[in-house]
């Protein structure tokens, strides 16, 4: 029986007694790829943070690892880039690379230059953090993220703030790890097509999960082209044909 990263069972989020998430129940595999989607103030970033223990449901559990939310201690196992950062004083005492390497014991200089070329800012290296775009800092937090190769990467709209190329790059570094390191990912992101190139799974999420299965299963399910309409299930389905991934 595959080991469970991420279970959740009947959870249930309320803000100011609105219901924001109800009954949502699903697993994440070890090595799974899951895309989370869903409109603007669906729940995707509130679901995160219930999983992440930053905010507390109502009803329903939550378990990391096979250990129950309450009881997990291992973080160093997950890795998480939220959806926006908290803006960094222009004066803050540390450079691009200090910051990248910031409490990951196990990084070597080489390995350090190589992610900071990938995401296209080994010539930002001896920067201070402070001082580069809102899109830099953005690239130095998803390098530091995968500096750290943790078991479990959590990604909240990651590329908002990145250019298409680096995004293509992103994306890429992401499906290498995931596919060849074995490291389990959950994607959040608005764009539903875009995902479907990559990740083997698709929660779709309104408050409530819409869907949950494959995206090929998305693509064929008669549910989702009444929810969507034909035409535009058709555009989120082929826009990155013919490299669909089963």
């Amino acid at each position: 029986m595959p080991l469970n990263s991420i279970r959740i069972d009947d959870l249930t989020f309320c803000y100011n007694r609105l219901e924001i998430l109800s009954d949502i129940s699903f697993t994440v595999n070890k090595g799974d790829y899951l895309g989370i989607v869903g409109p603007n103030g669906s729940g995707k970033s509130t679901l995160i943070k219930n999983i992440l223990g930053i905010l507390k449901p109502q009803k329903g559990s939550i378990n990391l690892f096979g250990q129950s939310l309450n009881m997990f201690r291992d973080w160093n196992k997950i890795g998480y880039l939220p959806q926006r950062l908290s803006a960094l004083n222009a004066h803050f005492p540390g450079t691009v690379a200090e910051i990248v390497q910031m409490g990951i014991s196990k990084s070597q200089f080489q390995i350090l230059k190589n992610i900071l070329e990938l995401m296209g800012i080994g010539h930002l290296a001896n920067r201070l953090i402070g001082e580069l775009s809102y899109g830099e800092q953005q690239r130095a937090m998803l390098a530091h993220t995968l500096l750290g190769q943790p078991d479990l990467l959590i990604f909240d709209e990651p590329t908002t703030a990145l250019d298409p190329e680096t995004r293509d790059i992103f994306y890429t570094q992401i499906d290498e790890l995931n596919r060849h390191n074995g490291t389990t990912i959950v994607l959040v992101t608005h764009d539903t097509g875009l995902i479907g190139k990559y990740a083997r799974n698709l929660l779709y999420i309104d408050k409530k999960i819409i869907f949950s299965g494959t995206f090929k299963d998305f693509c064929a399910s008669a549910d989702m082209t009444g929810f969507f309409g034909a035409i535009s299930q058709h555009t989120i389905c082929h826009q990155h044909d013919p490299s669909v991934r089963n």
